[in-house]
């Protein structure tokens, strides 16, 4: 997949961008360009382009997919943008990884995975690349990923009892890698470094944290003290009144609730570290399907997309611990079904993704939700603007300079960026 189609890719851009030459011109310019682009598997990476943090021209670019992408992850230097896709080409799954230029991005290769790829997370120093991978979890080392060398993938963690792992995360010290293990109601702590030494073994797993049903994000506190864990459904345990209706496009789903709400599980991350089981100290309510969740940048709130109620809620992450049930500031309706948030240009705004996931279309026309992060308070008030997206708007990642926002569209296999400087702002702002 790393050269073949590679090469097909290349001879089917040039075929389109040479329509008007004649058939001559088109082989001697492709067969100079496809032996220049010939590589072999353990050649080094490309060097990144000096403007590869420039903006582009247009306030929003789009690039195709190989794939239903589920989240692009930029490098630390911001020059590479790794993309997870799912049912690509013969319904393969892998990691598309992009060369960003010039305000775009270029396709340079994919390397398959077994599995599903979903949520990814980089270490600190940006060189490995963990990815929750359905049943397994997948480490990849960033430097032989863009170089294409054949030993990127460097092994498997399988854990069978581990079901739809979704999600992915790891610790500032670069110790543990948390993954969210959807349908099992579990959140997996894996020690790093006995991973590498074992050889990614299961036995390198710390244990497991408790969550409600379907938890995805999982998110450190600035001061390291708590790891903040969203679950769509609270257990029955908590006793939670029941007032959520069931997710889907079936009208009956309108009127009777069958659900609690879902959660914000706080746990202690240094108990999680040596004894997940025991480490949740706190679960605060946090609307329904609760599935995203981001901090501002002093950590003092915590921004949560509740897709099945529509809304972004705003907790205040100080009273997450103590006084969970009081935690919440406020409600902002954005649009159907919020998935993806970001939070952009120095906390100032909040960008929510409205997924419309279970439209059931794979055209494009939903969008993005632009938020004033100080008018929370106003509810509806708080919205400023929206953005055009693709069909499922997914996941939101700004550049490590947070000039350029990266957006998965899974419907319409399509990576967008977007120039931040250009949002709607707040009238007199």
């Amino acid at each position: 997949m790393d050269n073949a189609a590679g090469e097909q890719s290349r001879w089917r851009l040039l075929s389109r961008y040479y329509t008007g030459m004649n058939s001559s011109k088109i082989w001697i310019v492709a067969v100079i360009a496809l032996v220049g682009c010939r590589r072999s598997p353990n050649a080094a990476a490309p060097p990144p382009a000096t403007d590869c943090n420039a903006p582009s021209r247009d306030a929003s670019v789009t690039v195709s997919t190989p794939g239903n992408p589920f989240q692009a992850l930029p490098s630390a230097d911001g020059c590479w943008v790794f993309v997870s896709i799912t049912r690509g080409a013969d319904n393969a799954s892998g990691i598309a990884v992009y060369r960003r230029a010039n305000g775009t991005l270029s396709l340079v290769r994919e390397t398959r995975l077994a599995g599903s790829p979903a949520g990814m997370a980089l270490t600190s120093n940006g060189k490995l690349l963990v990815v929750a991978d359905a049943d397994r979890v997948a480490f990849l080392d960033t430097d032989r990923l863009i170089a294409g060398h054949s030993g990127a993938v460097l092994g498997y963690l399988i854990d069978t009892a581990a079901k739809g792992r979704v999600y992915a995360n790891v610790t500032p010290d670069d110790k543990f890698a948390f993954i969210a293990d959807e349908n099992s109601a579990s959140v997996s702590v894996i020690d790093l470094s006995k991973a590498r030494a074992s050889g990614f073994a299961a036995s390198s797993t710390v244990g497991k944290i408790p969550t409600g049903a379907a938890p995805i994000a999982m998110i450190f506190s600035p001061d390291r003290k708590f790891v903040y864990i969203t679950s769509q459904r609270a257990p029955a345990s908590y006793g939670w009144p029941i007032e959520c209706k069931r997710e889907g496009n079936n009208p009956a789903n309108d009127v009777t609730p069958v659900n609690p709400e879902g959660a914000i599980h706080i746990a202690d991350l240094g108990r999680a570290e040596s004894d997940p089981a025991h480490s949740i100290v706190a679960s605060a309510p946090a609307g329904c399907s609760p599935v995203r969740l981001v901090l501002s940048p002093d950590g003092s709130r915590a921004y949560v997309t509740a897709r099945n109620s529509n809304a972004l809620h705003v907790f205040d992450t100080g009273k997450l611990a103590g006084d969970p049930k009081n935690a919440l500031i406020a409600r902002v309706p954005v649009g159907t079904a919020p998935v993806g948030v970001a939070v952009v240009n120095g906390g100032r705004q909040v960008i929510v993704t409205n997924s419309n996931r279970f439209a059931g279309s794979t055209s494009d026309g939903q969008s993005l939700t632009v938020i004033d992060a100080g008018r929370v308070s106003g509810g509806a008030g708080a919205v400023v603007g929206s953005v055009p997206a693709g069909a499922f708007p997914r996941e939101l990642r700004a550049t490590p300079d947070g000039r350029t926002l990266v957006l998965t569209n899974f419907g319409s296999r399509t990576v967008q960026m977007i120039d931040l400087a250009r949002l709607p702002a707040s009238p007199g702002r």
